[in-house]
């Protein structure tokens, strides 16, 4: 019988994980299910990580709610967006360059060049391709949104720092996985198809975890 919940999905693959993975199986035992869960904000969710890129939680809160005040909507529409110049922006916290990818951002929804209606029916890759078409959102972001937004659960972040260091301790490695290293790993040890939950216990294993 397919799982139903979203709890039935996660404790199947722990349990997949558990019986795959020995060591990962170990950081498992003494942790809790997996906290991310979807959800179908995809426009507002890419606009704060956008805001939010290479700075503190603390800061990118500041800057957000800011960014937010500038409109009389509780989260601005793309329209709204562009009726705004980057100067605008900048006086609220943002760097130039961010302010571009936002307008970036509303200018392709609008355009219908990034569309989140039919996001769902895309694979990870389609997703991929899509979302980095918007200037600022490279591979990275869209993991952390395949994941903590869209609750993809078989996604390989091999770009995430957590990840790369979270493996090179679990695993014994004496150097910083790359990409390939990460993909053999996650393949010997059968993370697919539960990838996303396998990572979130590598980030886990460190003490911390990314949100998008």
């Amino acid at each position: 019988m397919p799982a139903n919940t979203w709890k039935d999905q996660l404790e199947a693959g722990v349990t997949h994980l558990k019986q795959a993975d020995p060591i990962l199986g170990a950081v498992i035992h003494s942790a809790t299910l997996p906290t991310f869960s979807p959800h179908k904000r995809y426009y507002q969710e890419l606009i704060e990580s956008i805001v939010s890129q290479q700075l503190s939680v603390k800061a990118a809160a500041a800057i957000l709610e800011r960014f937010i005040g500038l409109f009389e909507a509780s989260f601005p529409s793309p329209e709204e967006i562009l009726s705004k110049d980057v100067e605008t922006y900048r006086s609220v916290g943002l760097s130039r360059q961010k302010a571009t990818y936002i307008r970036d951002l509303a200018e392709k929804v609008l355009e219908g060049t990034v569309s989140f209606e039919t996001l769902d029916q895309h694979s990870n890759q389609e997703i991929i391709d899509e979302l980095t078409k918007i200037k600022g959102v490279g591979v990275w972001t869209v993991h952390m949104f395949l994941i903590f937004c869209m609750g993809r659960l078989d996604v390989l972040p091999t770009g995430d720092l957590g990840i790369r260091n979270g493996i090179q301790k679990l695993y014994n490695l004496e150097t910083r996985p790359g990409d390939s290293e990460i993909e053999a790993i996650a393949h010997t040890n059968t993370w697919h198809p539960y990838e996303s939950v396998a990572s979130w216990y590598v980030w886990h294993s460190l003490g911390n975890k990314p949100e998008l």
